[in-house]
């Protein structure tokens, strides 16, 4: 607990945007180019209302997702790369990881 009047140890993570960027093969989950889900706030998955993410593509990327929320080394390639794909050879589908903002959190309030 911190002293009263001292600020809470915070962790500064990223907001991520997950996107598909392209399918060379047939989308047999539904999936589009531009369809997307958002983490933010640390573990918060957002998927637009009246769409949906299939659940293989997500399982390929959300390995990746802690490390692409923090400061990275500048020769990490975790730094350099984020083009994740589909586990399902006949989608050929390609997603991008990006961030889209940064915000503190306090580190008491992460699990």
């Amino acid at each position: 607990m911190c002293p009263a009047g001292d600020d809470p140890e915070v962790t500064e993570l990223y907001d991520l945007r997950v996107s598909v960027e392209k399918i060379d093969g047939r989308s047999v989950c539904g999936l589009r180019v531009g369809d997307y889900f958002e983490l933010t706030e640390s573990s918060r998955l957002r998927i637009p209302d009246g769409r949906h993410f299939c659940v293989y593509a997500l399982q390929a990327v959300l390995p990746l997702l802690p490390a692409k929320q923090r400061e990275l080394a500048p020769g990490d390639w975790m730094a350099k790369d984020s083009l994740i794909a589909c586990p399902d050879p006949d989608e050929r589908l390609i997603m991008r990881v990006e961030r889209i903002g940064k915000r503190a959190i306090p580190t008491g309030d992460l699990t």
